[in-house]
């Protein structure tokens, strides 16, 4: 197979996510689409009179960030931001659930003490960049891992809920976890409040995904025909179900081959700067 694909070949390829697309959306082909189009709750994007300061926490690769952000609305609007990367060990990211987050905690304790704010209870707003059920704002399911991380306990749970117990373990500050968010739905809100015609994100780095405002009407598993919703597409999995197997060449199946989670995340898998 061709490295380049003809006009022709995308624009089959564009068919293909477009049907993949609609049996995600809709209820009763939702449970076996490869495109989940998993909805966030987040109903609208940002109208500018946003204010205050905000904790942040960006759980994505094997680096993430936590965050403080102050927003300021008026005439003039400002967001400032402080933040440190912080690592996870191969052995936290295929350890227990547990041993992850209480290393996640770990690390927003060493920023409050770095910020000098310990004593401060702030919102936090979540976000991780991983396949989640979500079932209101402040609820996600992992449905699976990806990117490497594999630890035990988590898939199936709410993680909101394992970073809400890790917070409690550690016993040194109190902080309200408001929101859980995709990456993609983070670029979306955050380009939206300098833009507010931005209603899409999209992520190209140690995977690749994008999220849309929707028309509610059109998300069958959600419910409602009023309004919009925006919908995390999850399109890192088009292709597991052998849709794209004609313009794979040898190298995507040996990437696929040789990844932690073999048959999964085969579109992320072509196009992203990490193996699935």
């Amino acid at each position: 197979m061709s490295f380049r694909l003809s006009k022709g070949q995308l624009l089959e390829v564009k068919k293909r996510m477009r049907m993949e697309i609609e049996r995600g959306l809709k209820k009763e082909t939702h449970k076996e689409a490869t495109v989940k189009m998993l909805p966030t709750f987040v109903r609208s994007t940002p109208d500018g009179t946003e204010n205050g300061d905000f904790l942040a926490l960006d759980l994505g690769g094997t680096n993430f960030r936590v965050l403080l952000v102050k927003i300021r609305s008026g005439k003039k609007r400002t967001v400032e931001m402080h933040n440190k990367i912080y690592a996870i060990p191969i052995e936290v990211m295929q350890g227990t659930g547990e041993e992850l987050f209480d290393h996640i905690v770990h690390c927003i304790s060493d920023f409050l003490d770095y910020m000098g704010m310990k004593s401060a209870r702030l919102p936090l707003g979540f976000t991780f960049s991983f396949p989640c059920h979500q079932t209101s704002l402040d609820a996600g399911i992992l449905v699976t891992w990806t990117k490497g991380f594999k630890a035990t306990d988590c898939e199936g749970e709410d993680v909101v809920e394992l970073l809400r117990e890790a917070i409690k373990r550690k016993e040194e500050f109190e902080l309200d976890v408001v929101a859980i968010v995709n990456d993609t739905v983070g670029t979306m809100m955050t380009c939206a409040y300098e833009e507010p015609t931005c209603e899409v994100g999209l992520i190209a780095g140690t995977g690749s995904n994008a999220c849309y405002m929707e028309e509610l009407k059109n998300i069958e598993i959600v419910g409602g025909t009023e309004g919009r919703m925006c919908v995390n597409m999850e399109w890192g999995a088009f292709g597991d179900n052998g849709c794209l197997d004609d313009i794979r060449t040898k190298y995507d199946q040996a990437v696929d081959e040789n990844s932690l989670n073999e048959g999964k995340q085969r579109s992320g898998g072509q196009i992203q700067t990490m193996e699935s």
